[in-house]
């Protein structure tokens, strides 16, 4: 068995259960760090729908947040999910507005011996991870 992560009638990601009901739980952890709602629901047993403008609004900030963070742990700890939800907005056609910005650094996640980033560390995850995605 499989989920299916759909916009309308098109599929955009067939994961195996156990990673899809990971995706969708990490949406759920992750959404309080940015106080948005995740913009998936659940279509179906199997299925769940995503809201485009909901969505990206989300994953944008949050991306804008790792973008902004010096905190290596919190930033290891989004990445796996952010990564995945941007292959899943390049599949909806939608842009990710924070990803050409110039991050500005952000006093809540700082660490003692922390950097930023590296540039492009988010397109290097974006790429391996559409490779890896089944439609």
């Amino acid at each position: 068995m499989s989920q299916y992560f759909d916009l309308g009638d098109k599929t955009l990601w067939n994961p195996s259960n156990g990673v899809g009901l990971l995706f969708v739980r990490s949406a759920e952890a992750v959404a309080p760090i940015v106080e948005l709602p995740t913009g998936i629901s659940p279509k179906a047993a199997d299925e769940w729908a995503i809201d485009p403008p909901v969505f990206t609004a989300f994953v944008d900030a949050l991306a804008d947040r790792y973008q902004r963070s010096t905190h290596l742990i919190l930033r290891s700890m989004v990445e796996g999910f952010l990564a995945t939800a941007m292959v899943l907005l390049d599949r909806a056609g939608a842009e990710i507005p924070s990803l050409g910005r110039e991050p500005v650094s952000d006093v809540r996640d700082v660490s003692v011996f922390g950097t930023p980033p590296p540039a492009g560390k988010l397109a290097e995850l974006r790429a391996a991870h559409a490779g890896a995605m089944p439609t």
